[in-house]
């Protein structure tokens, strides 16, 4: 779980209830504001640091607490160490099915942006549950 003294969660301020499909609920969006791996390596091991995580950088994926599909800032209060719980054989962490149903329920009108940003940034083990969506399988 993401420290919410280093990483309390930051929304972009671009991303609002109103421009929904304009912004996170258009196809791509996600590119358009991803920070490129080259930006991140050197400021993914600070970070490592002040979470006392010592393990090698590619055991851990640097993540946004408020994932930009759902509007997350590349801000540094946004940002920290997951590390990587997926099985050898796959290629996403548990948090990445929360993410993705949150964003579905965000443009499907089921929950407001506002909702589902606290809802992640406050405990993304226990988001969808908090909003009253199903759990992911």
């Amino acid at each position: 779980m993401p420290d919410p003294v280093c990483t309390p969660g930051v929304v972009s301020t671009a991303v609002t209830q109103d421009n929904l499909s304009a912004t996170i609920c258009r196809s791509g969006y996600t590119k358009t504001v991803r920070p490129p791996a080259s930006d991140t390596g050197a400021y993914k091991r600070k970070v490592m640091g002040a979470y006392h995580d010592s393990g090698p950088p590619g055991d851990y994926e640097f993540d946004h607490l408020v994932s930009l599909e759902l509007g997350g800032s590349n801000d540094v209060g946004n940002l920290w160490p997951e590390r990587n719980d997926h099985p050898p054989d796959g290629a996403i962490n548990s948090k990445d099915p929360v993410e993705n149903a949150l964003h579905r329920a965000v443009c499907a009108h089921q929950v407001s942006l506002a909702a589902a940003q606290t809802a992640i940034a406050t405990d993304w083990t226990m988001a969808l549950a908090t909003l009253g969506l199903p759990p992911v399988r």
